[in-house]
């Protein structure tokens, strides 16, 4: 990371008080940022609200509020957008898909019609994933491969993904676009996600359980790395004249979700079994990732392996686990 880049450059983070928002903004501010955050929910188990250190500002409303969104940006007079709030679980979306796509599709295309009016934004970030892809012929996923989710979460990563193409192709505005597999590590406060799900049901002396039955493939990436990928890219936009480019990040290790929970169980050392419920519906039986682009074109790799980075995520709730239970 270039702390000179950063030092008093204007920042917004959308989602700074989520799990992935919290890191990205940590190293910001690390870094000499001035950051402003956009809040929805007060959570205050929140990583972003454990350092007490934390010198940033706050606005308080929705990304589906297109005024609050344009005075943000000028009243902070912002020059760089890392757009990572979402809706983020599957689950939820399927049972309510229209609030995902409001804060899916539509607070995109809010964050990015801000943008465009904003004389100042020099760089924009735009969260999507690995499920705006779809369920595809061949894997890995390479960037050039069409978007085609299915299900309401996929669908919604891959409307707002094409939005921000759109955004670049029609107005030149200067974004780029991260996909990533599924995040893991501290501060993740969904239980419904395998990797804090585990963790803490071994800390509770449950058994884990698996929704599915267990063989579904996926990419698991440790947050601090996706946050220093996004900030990296947000970096070398402007260099290499990345504007309009999808990136993806990933760890290139495939998982079954059931050997995740064994490699969880197996740091614990605890002899718990896994329950599995063979219930998985509505999701895609394989997804991984290539990161190709991202080592060839940014010079990037993960820093933690799997292992490394369960490590760290187990000491997290270990240590926390008093503060969120």
């Amino acid at each position: 990371m270039k702390k000179k880049f950063w030092e008093n450059k204007n920042v917004l983070v959308t989602g700074c008080s989520g799990f992935l928002g919290s890191y990205v903004t940590k190293i910001l501010i690390g870094l000499g940022a001035n950051v402003t955050g956009l809040v929805r929910d007060f959570t205050p188990k929140s990583n972003i609200y454990n350092d007490k250190e934390l010198k940033m500002n706050i606005v308080s409303g929705s990304l589906e509020d297109l005024p609050l969104l344009e005075r943000a940006l000028g009243e902070y007079e912002i020059d760089t957008v890392f757009h990572l709030a979402a809706q983020a679980i599957v689950g939820v979306s399927n049972r309510n898909p229209i609030s995902t796509f409001n804060a899916n599709i539509a607070g995109t295309y809010n964050v990015l019609e801000a943008c465009r009016r904003s004389p100042l934004i020099k760089s924009i970030i735009i969260a999507s994933s690995d499920k705006a892809y779809g369920d595809q012929e061949e894997l890995p996923y390479i960037e050039t491969m069409p978007l085609q989710g299915s299900h309401p979460y996929d669908v919604s990563k891959s409307c707002a993904d094409l939005i921000a193409q759109a955004y670049f192709k029609t107005y030149d505005l200067p974004v780029c676009i991260t996909r990533c597999g599924n995040l893991f590590g501290g501060g993740d406060l969904n239980f419904n996600r395998i990797v804090p799900q585990t963790i803490q049901s071994i800390l509770n002396n449950e058994a884990p359980i698996i929704r599915s039955d267990g063989t579904f493939i996926r990419d698991y990436i440790y947050v601090e790395d996706a946050a220093l990928a996004y900030i990296l890219l947000s970096e070398k936009m402007d260099e290499l004249q990345l504007y309009g480019e999808a990136f993806n990040f990933s760890n290139e290790v495939q998982l079954t979700v059931l050997d995740l929970v064994h490699k969880i169980l197996e740091l614990m050392e605890s002899d718990l079994k896994p329950a599995i419920l063979n219930q998985g519906n509505h999701e895609i039986k394989n997804q991984y990732l290539s990161a190709k682009k991202a080592k060839d074109v940014l010079g990037w790799k993960p820093q933690y392996t799997i292992e490394e980075g369960l490590e760290k995520t187990i000491d997290w709730y270990k240590t926390s686990s008093e503060n969120i239970s």
